[in-house]
């Protein structure tokens, strides 16, 4: 960072073969608190422009500032609180809580709590390595030398599995209560696979037009979709408490609430025994709380990212966790009958309206779905900015076939279209899945939870284990507290892996459409890879790669690192003149 009253000339260096350009700023990769791709091989970068702290990171981290940094703290925590989309998300994740394992608000509270030990893990690092490529960048850096390329490789693919599907999963969800709507003020009305797959396209298609442009509107619509999910949730909790008229709705109810015993007690509809159907149960709450790792993939649109992104995540997670759970205690009180809401009577294909209908007026119903349709339009949009950049960031390092088609920045808006692009191709092929019927479109959908904890997890164990000793954290950090709520974090991950695999059902009553197909979705995708590295991808893929320009590079291994460097000890201020014929021979 330049002090203000720093003199800088600008006196044109020559740089190989990319043309003549002045030096006005030299950032030395040693001298930044962080460990890259670039360290310790005595690198200084030339730059024809001022860079300040967040730009030289992103340089020391070797890659070019392509991306507008518009992003605020609350820009970030906007985004990835739409994701939660807690209104939405509680509603599509009816069946896998409330139907599993009864009213009680008790899952949603102790899986809140290791969740976010996860996310605070998740933050240090985030800190440390401020840049949109996320977790894999930092397995990259921490984990041992002989298996970093495949660890990388397989920390990508296993983030990307989660971010790919879910922008169409909620897609999916949002049409099917919008659908659902419909249905419920016509009763002669049964949507069909065709009706779902093409308002699900629709609005796929429309949130990918808002993330292609420029980053300051995408982030004013992400705001405006966060105040929306505060707004529309605190109304509808409203409505389910104030407008509560199940007595009056139901035969033989007789209080206007449940007491205490009821709405905080279990009721296992599953077929194992209730510790297992009470792990199982945090699938809704793991699936609902999705989302905090979203401000770490817009590090390079955020400005102060080192500080801002890992406070975003924490914030997403700690206020959607206690918001969430303050919405569960509601339903709990207020659910009338949960064999009812199972049977769907009405044909409506969505519990959390099925609940709606049992305690409030019809108009209320059609008021409360209407905001959780406008709540969930706001996180399929975030949902697909976020991947959109995870996309452009792999491709940025070579991950896919066609990356230097994905990894181009448009230089009218300054975004990934190209990512946002394949994002929702790729999307729409996994929503042709419906005509397969639910269990294929609920496999694909199902692997979220688990692939995206696992990436989450993969640098938190390598910060604990073999890099424990070599980790430099960020300015944002747990302290002497990050060993402990690592270890928490991950024996909970090690702990829900297969619980995130269990069906429901099992003996006689197991059956292809009862299965719960993700281990099949996930496990046999990173098979695919897995083996794709082992024949081919480990001649050509080493991790992330820098994409400066060589000529921009100085290796320089007689200077001291950190002499003639600023007080910050982060950007180098010269005068180029004085080191214009030295800075060209080494060019």
């Amino acid at each position: 960072m330049h002090p203000k009253d720093s003199k800088k000339t600008m006196s044109p260096v020559a740089t190989g073969q990319s043309g003549i350009h002045p030096i006005v700023s030299q950032v030395h990769v040693d001298a930044l608190p962080v460990t890259s791709i670039l360290s310790h091989r005595g690198i200084t970068i030339n730059v024809d422009h001022e860079v300040n702290e967040d730009e030289a990171m992103i340089l020391a981290m070797g890659y070019k500032q392509e991306l507008k940094r518009e992003f605020s703290l609350w820009t970030v925590f906007s985004v990835s609180f739409s994701m939660l989309g807690l209104l939405p998300s509680i509603a599509a994740t009816f069946d896998y809580q409330q139907l599993v394992i009864g009213m009680s608000p008790v899952p949603w509270l102790v899986a809140m709590v290791f969740i976010t030990t996860v996310a605070l893990s998740m933050a240090e690092v985030a800190s440390a390595f401020p840049c949109s490529a996320g977790t894999p960048y930092v397995v990259s850096q921490l984990a041992p030398p002989r298996y970093k390329s495949y660890l990388t490789w397989f920390t990508c693919w296993t983030n990307w599995l989660c971010q790919i599907t879910a922008a169409p999963s909620v897609c999916y969800s949002c049409a099917s209560l919008i659908l659902a709507l419909y249905s419920f003020t016509d009763g002669n009305y049964t949507p069909s696979n065709g009706h779902v797959y093409g308002l699900a396209t629709g609005i796929q298609v429309f949130c990918g037009f808002i993330c292609s442009l420029p980053a300051k509107w995408a982030g004013r619509v992400s705001s405006v979709g966060a105040f929306c999910n505060i707004i529309f949730l605190t109304i509808v909790f409203i409505m389910i408490l104030a407008g509560n008229k199940r007595m009056e709705l139901n035969e033989g109810v007789t209080t206007k609430y449940n007491p205490n015993g009821v709405a905080w007690s279990l009721y296992n509809q599953a077929e194992w025994p209730q510790g297992i159907s009470f792990l199982i149960s945090f699938m809704g709450v793991i699936w609902a709380m999705s989302g905090y790792d979203s401000p770490f993939h817009l590090a390079e649109e955020c400005a102060h990212a080192a500080v801002n992104v890992p406070r975003a995540i924490v914030l997403t997670s700690s206020i959607g966790g206690l918001v969430g759970f303050v919405f569960m205690i509601a339903i709990a009180y207020t659910v009338v009958n949960l064999d009812e809401i199972s049977a769907d009577p009405q044909g409506l294909g969505q519990p959390f309206v099925t609940y709606l209908t049992q305690i409030i007026e019809k108009k209320l119903v059609l008021a409360a779905t209407s905001f959780t349709v406008v709540s969930s339009f706001s996180m399929a949009q975030s949902c697909l900015l976020a991947a959109s950049r995870v996309t452009y960031a792999y491709s940025r390092d070579g991950l896919f076939p066609g990356s230097n088609i994905w990894k181009r920045v448009s230089p009218l808006t300054q975004t990934p279209i190209w990512a946002v692009v394949i994002n929702v191709i790729l999307g729409q092929l996994l929503l042709l899945l419906l005509f397969a019927g639910d269990v294929a479109i609920g496999a694909t959908f199902s692997v979220g939870g688990i692939s995206g904890f696992i990436s989450f997890t993969m640098p938190t164990l390598l910060k604990i284990t073999c890099a424990r000793n070599t980790f430099k954290p960020g300015p944002w950090n747990l302290g002497r507290f990050s060993e402990p709520v690592g270890w928490l974090s991950v024996g909970f991950i090690t702990l829900m892996i297969p619980i995130l695999c269990f069906p429901t059902v099992r003996g006689k009553d197991l059956n292809p459409k009862e299965m719960n197909w993700t281990v099949l979705v996930y496990f046999g995708s990173i098979l695919i890879v897995s083996i794709w590295f082992l024949v081919d991808a480990h001649k050509w893929y080493q991790g992330p790669k820098s994409n400066i320009d060589e000529a921009d590079i100085v290796y320089d291994d007689d200077r001291e690192s950190g002499d003639k460097f600023d007080k910050f000890d982060k950007v180098q201020i010269i005068d180029a003149s004085e080191t214009n014929s030295q800075d060209h021979e080494k060019c």
